[in-house]
């Protein structure tokens, strides 16, 4: 049962249907978490906003996307397993490098060691401790990737959060989630500066 509903471009007014008419105009469609999204314009916008703003980055968007499909399978986010796959695939991603990047591996270890980062960012809420950004220096991640993942990880949370409450009905070819662990609440032991 979807819990916000979902805004028909086609009716659509104002700024909604200006973005909603932006987003079909791009993609050639409106996926369903834009059009839930939409209910609140200021949302959408800052969805796009920052997307667009992440695009302009140093991450390549199949990096990102690999990024997403991790956030997604850590947080259990159906809808974004979906799409986050068949945007990868669209990308050029073969399927064994999407399979790989949502149990957190690549043959690349620039890109593994940018998909644990995300990982333990998302566990640990942010906290991350001295060893997780050792690994990540001594793979080569620059402070612009590390920034960048944060604000890769924070959208995604995001969007799966908004999912989550949403029921947004999945309007990409369904892919199964692994199981992989929750997000838990760091204790003064295992975040921080801990090492």
């Amino acid at each position: 049962m979807v819990r916000i509903a979902l805004v028909d471009p086609t009716t659509a007014a104002g700024k909604a249907k200006d973005l909603l008419t932006a987003i079909q105009s791009k993609l050639g469609f409106v996926p369903n978490m834009m059009r839930g999204l939409a209910q609140s314009p200021a949302a959408l916008k800052a969805y796009l906003d920052f997307s667009g703003a992440l695009g302009g980055g140093v991450l390549p968007a199949r990096v990102r996307e690999l990024i997403a499909l991790q956030v997604a399978e850590v947080n259990g986010c159906a809808y974004c397993l979906a799409a986050h796959t068949a945007i990868g695939g669209m990308l050029g991603a073969p399927t064994v490098e999407l399979e790989h990047a949502r149990h957190g591996q690549s043959d690349d270890p620039k890109i593994a060691a940018l998909l644990a980062l995300a990982r333990e960012l998302v566990l640990r809420r942010g906290e991350l401790r001295d060893a997780d950004l050792r690994l990540a220096r001594q793979a080569g991640i620059s402070d612009a990737e590390l920034v960048e993942v944060i604000g890769a990880v924070a959208l995604n949370v995001f969007t799966n959060y908004f999912n989550h409450v949403a029921a947004t009905p999945i309007d990409f070819p369904e892919v199964a989630p692994l199981g992989a662990p929750t997000a838990k609440a760091c204790t003064s032991t295992d975040c921080g500066s801990a090492s």
